[in-house]
Formats: C-alpha cells, sequence, structure tokens
C-alpha cells in the first residue's frame, strides 16, 4: 500500500520538473526570437516592412475587436433610453388625443344645443313675451302606458298645475306636478290625458284620448261620423284649460291623431304664464 503511495508521489514530482523544464524553455525561445526580430529591424532588413505590416495589422484588428464592447455598449445605452423616453412620449400623446378627442365631442354637442336653440328662438317671436317661460326638459318617463316629462322650471318661475306645454306652437300637453325647481308634464298621448279638441270645416268637437302609442285617438265624435285623413285637429278650449285654435295633429287613415310634435324627440318647450288655469284643476 505504502509502495503504490510513493510511486504516485514520485510521477507527480517529474510532472512538475517537466512542466517547468517546458516553461523556461518557451520564456527562452521567446527571449530569442524577441533579439533576433530586434537585430532584423535595427539593421532595416527589406523583408522586415512587410512584416511590420502584418505585424501592425493584426494588432490593429485585434485592438478593434477588443475595443468593440466598449464602444458598443455607451450607444446602446444611449438606444435603450430614447427608445424608453419614447415609449413614454407616446404614451402621452395617446393620452392628450384621447382628451382632445373627448373635448371636440363635447364641443361638437354643444354646437348642436346650441344650433336647435337658435332655430327655436328664431321660429317662435312669442318667446320674446315676458309671460312665456321656456323651459328644458331634463328626463323622459317612457313606458308602454305612461309617457310624461321632468321639466327645469317650477313654481318659483310661476308655473302652475294644470299649464298647457308646448313644442313651437304645438300642444304637447299640461303641467300635472309642480315643485320649486322642476315639473312634471303629462304628454297628449298619455293614458290619463284627455283634452276636448274640434276639427274639420263643421268644428266638430271630440276628445281626444291618450292610449300610450303614438297616435292617441278621438272619441265621442258624433253618430256615423267619417274621419278623413289629414284633417286638421285644434283645441276647443270648452275645459277652459287650453287656449281655443291651438294646433295639435292630423287625422291619420287609422282614426287616430298624428301629433304635429313627436313626443320621443322633445328638447325645449314653452310654458305661457298667461294661461287662465281653472280652479281645482
Amino acid at each position: 500500500m505504502s509502495s503504490s503511495r510513493d510511486d504516485f508521489g514520485i510521477a507527480f514530482r517529474s510532472a512538475l520538473l517537466q512542466k517547468g523544464a517546458a516553461q523556461k524553455f518557451s520564456l527562452i525561445s521567446l527571449i530569442i526570437l524577441a533579439t533576433i526580430i530586434f537585430f532584423l529591424d535595427v539593421y532595416s532588413f527589406s523583408f522586415m516592412k512587410q512584416i511590420r505590416s502584418i505585424i501592425n495589422d493584426g494588432i490593429y484588428r485585434v485592438s478593434l475587436v477588443v475595443s468593440s464592447p466598449s464602444r458598443m455598449l455607451p450607444n446602446l445605452s444611449n438606444e435603450i433610453t430614447s427608445l424608453i423616453n419614447t415609449r413614454n412620449e407616446n404614451t402621452k400623446l395617446k393620452i392628450e388625443i384621447e382628451t382632445y378627442r373627448n373635448k371636440e365631442l363635447n364641443v361638437e354637442y354643444l354646437v348642436n344645443q346650441n344650433k336647435n336653440l337658435k332655430e327655436f328662438l328664431e321660429s317662435d317671436k312669442t318667446l320674446f313675451d315676458t309671460n312665456v317661460i321656456v323651459a328644458k326638459v331634463l328626463l323622459d318617463k317612457d313606458s308602454p302606458y305612461l309617457q310624461t316629462i321632468i321639466i327645469n322650471r317650477g313654481s318659483k318661475a310661476g308655473i302652475l298645475k294644470g299649464m298647457p306645454v308646448l313644442d313651437k306652437n304645438f300642444l304637447i300637453g299640461r303641467v300635472v306636478e309642480t315643485n320649486y325647481l322642476s315639473s312634471r308634464v303629462l304628454l297628449l298621448n298619455d293614458i290619463n290625458s284627455r283634452i276636448p279638441v274640434t276639427l274639420g270645416e263643421e268644428n266638430t268637437q271630440a276628445i281626444l284620448k291618450g292610449n300610450g302609442g303614438k297616435y292617441p285617438s278621438l272619441e265621442y265624435l258624433p253618430e256615423d261620423y267619417k274621419i278623413n285623413e289629414g284633417t286638421t285637429v285644434f283645441t276647443s278650449g270648452k275645459d277652459q284649460i287650453f287656449t281655443s285654435g291651438t294646433p295639435v295633429g292630423v287625422t291619420n287613415i287609422e282614426g287616430g291623431v298624428k301629433l304635429f310634435s313627436e313626443p320621443n324627440q322633445l328638447s325645449i318647450i314653452k310654458i305661457n304664464l298667461k294661461s287662465k288655469i281653472k280652479e281645482n284643476f
């Protein structure tokens, strides 16, 4: 057992000695080679110029390859920073574009509202009467049978329960509930709406009854009365609520009345404060 360990130690030391000898030989060889090159260069032999050029080209190429990472890293860092900045700038620009787009839509909405209001004001000179209140529709309470709207004027503006409500010069309903700053208007096509009307050359009397649909119907007409399509229907004023002669709509082929003002398209309405209101309405 001890003999094998001694053999291993001897072999290991021999390898080290051989390695050391090889290193010494390599060093001596390099010194000799350098000395030869030095003397050849000093005495300026012609072939040394070509060797020197080849060596210099090799050194320059190696230097270029070795220095490439140090030159590329700053540029790469700048490119990454620029990419991040560009991405952040694009995000900000998208937010700004969306903001301007929303503002543009708001401006378009306001322009349309102003246009409609201008047309409304120009179409009816009675709006400048101090006894006429102009109101805006705040809410539509639309259901299969009930048709009412909420307006932004109430008792503070002098509006009373029972006052007729107009769209331009066309009757659309009456006030059925007043608050301090708002009121509720019952439209003509509501099932609870009943108003006395007159139609035709003979001033035939009838009751316009709301049915929850688009076209109110006519009731209590004379027996065997034939409704002609396109006959204008006016308020009769017999209930002492609505002024007589206010246009309402025209009769259609089914016997109903097509209202001059679309109940679902109301935006701005008016109320005449001089309207006579029946007591205990």
